[in-house]
C-alpha cells in the first residue's frame, strides 16, 4: 500500500493530514509513505521530521503519481476549486480525508464518477463508542471549542476571574455557551478555567449533567426535547416557530452576558439564527458574540463570515476554520484520528472495504466513481 500526503492547497488551511508521529503507525499497517515537500510546515513539522520517521518526501505530482491511498484535511466538495483544478491528480485514487459531503453537487459527483474515485468521508463517522478515536468533528470542534474562549478573552475590555486587589474587586466576566457539543463543552470548561462565571443552553436536556458536571449553570428555557438530534447521534433541525420560541425566551440570558459563544449548527443545513439583531443590541457595550456557525450563516442575524461587526458596541465575530488557527494540534488530532480509522480499513498492506462493518459502511461515499452513501443520496436526493 502507497500511501501519499498532499500539502493541502485550500486558502488559509494550514493543518496537514498526517504527522511524523503517525508515519510509523501508517507503516507498520504495511504501507509506504510519500510526502509531499513542505507539506508540514504551515503545522510546525519540517521535511527532516518526516523523513526521520521513515516517509519519503517527494513533489506534489509525484506523491500522486506513486500512490494508491490519498489522505487530506479538504477533499471535494470542502475544497472544490482546488480540487477541480487537479482532478486529474486524482485518477483511479482512493482518497480519505473531511469531504463536506452533504454540500456535493451534480458537476463534483460526475467528476468522482469519471475519475474512478474511491472516497472515505469521515465527517460521516457514526457515532458510536467503537469510533470514537476517529472522530474528526469531535477533534476539531474541541480546538474550535477552545479558540473561541481565547477570542473572547482577547476582545473582551475585561479579564475573566475574579480579582481581589486593594483596589477593589474585579467581577468575573458572565459568558454564555450555547450548544453544549463538543465545541460548546470544550468553551464551558475553557471559560471556567480562566476563571469565568458560565451559563449554557442545549436543547437536549440529557445534556445537562455534562454542563453541570464542568462548573456552569445549565439554563432551561422549557423547550428541551429529546427530538433534537436524530438516530445517529447529530443534531437535527427544529421548526422556524421552535427557533422562534427560543429566540423569546433566551433574551434575557444574552443580555446580562460579557461574552456568548454559539455552536448550533445541522450537517448540511443552514445554521439556525438563535441570536437577533435585538438581542445583540441589549447586551453591553463592549461584549463579543462568537459565532462558530459562521460557516454555515451564522446563530446570529448579524454575523458575517470572516468578519468581525460591530453593532451598537457589541463585536460579532464570524471565524472560519478555526483549527487552522492551531495547526499543530489540530494536525496531531486529525492524523491520529486518520491513522485509528485506516488500522480499521487496511489489511496486511491492502485496503479492505468491509461493508459489513458499521464505521466502514457509513463512511465509505464514493466507490470506484459510485455516489455509495445511502445517508448522503437520501439528503442530496440522488438515486
Amino acid at each position: 500500500m502507497f500511501v501519499g500526503v498532499p500539502k493541502d492547497r485550500y486558502i488559509n488551511e494550514k493543518r496537514v493530514s498526517v504527522v511524523p508521529q503517525d508515519v510509523e503507525r501508517l507503516k507498520k499497517l504495511g504501507a509506504e509513505v510519500f510526502v509531499e515537500k513542505g507539506a508540514g510546515e504551515s503545522a510546525g513539522f519540517s521535511d527532516e521530521d518526516y523523513k526521520e520517521a521513515g516517509a519519503e518526501v517527494l513533489e506534489r505530482e509525484e506523491v500522486f503519481e506513486r500512490s494508491e491511498l490519498i489522505i487530506k484535511v479538504r477533499v471535494l466538495s470542502a475544497e472544490e476549486e482546488e480540487f477541480k483544478r487537479e482532478k486529474d491528480l486524482y485518477r483511479q485514487k482512493i482518497v480519505v480525508g473531511t469531504s463536506e459531503p452533504f454540500l456535493l453537487n451534480e458537476e463534483l459527483i460526475r467528476l468522482a464518477e469519471g475519475l474512478g474515485l474511491t472516497v472515505f468521508s469521515l465527517e460521516l463517522i457514526p457515532r458510536i463508542t467503537r469510533a470514537q478515536s476517529m472522530d474528526v468533528l469531535s477533534s476539531m470542534a474541541t480546538v474550535s471549542g477552545y479558540r473561541a474562549v481565547m477570542i473572547c478573552a482577547n476582545l473582551l475590555p475585561k479579564m475573566f476571574p475574579m480579582l481581589m486587589t486593594a483596589a477593589g474587586t474585579i467581577l468575573p466576566a458572565k459568558v454564555f455557551v450555547i450548544g453544549a457539543g463538543v465545541a460548546g463543552l470544550q468553551a464551558i470548561a475553557t471559560a471556567r478555567r480562566l476563571g469565568a462565571v458560565v451559563e449554557a443552553y442545549d436543547i437536549r436536556p440529557a445534556v445537562r449533567e455534562q454542563v453541570e458536571s464542568l462548573g456552569a449553570k445549565f439554563v432551561e428555557l422549557g423547550l428541551e426535547t429529546e427530538e433534537a438530534q436524530d438516530k445517529s447521534g447529530y443534531a437535527k433541525e427544529m421548526g422556524e416557530e421552535f427557533y422562534r420560541r427560543q429566540r423569546e425566551v433566551m433574551m434575557e440570558v444574552v443580555s446580562r452576558s460579557d461574552a456568548v459563544i454559539s455552536t448550533a449548527s445541522v450537517p448540511g443545513k443552514k445554521a439556525p439564527v438563535l441570536i437577533t439583531r435585538e438581542m445583540v443590541k441589549s447586551m453591553k457595550r463592549g461584549s463579543v458574540i462568537v459565532d462558530l456557525a459562521a460557516e454555515r450563516g451564522g446563530n446570529c442575524e448579524l454575523t458575517k463570515p470572516g468578519e468581525v461587526v460591530e453593532f451598537e458596541g457589541v463585536r460579532v465575530v464570524g471565524p472560519l476554520n478555526l483549527p487552522s488557527d492551531l495547526p499543530g494540534d489540530s494536525s496531531r488530532l486529525f492524523s491520529r484520528n486518520i491513522a485509528n480509522f485506516l488500522g480499521l480499513v487496511i489489511k496486511d498492506g491492502n485496503i479492505d472495504v468491509n461493508k459489513e462493518d458499521q464505521i466502514i459502511r457509513e463512511t465509505l461515499l464514493f466507490e470506484g466513481g459510485t455516489l455509495v452513501n445511502e445517508r448522503v443520496k437520501e439528503f442530496l436526493g440522488v438515486s
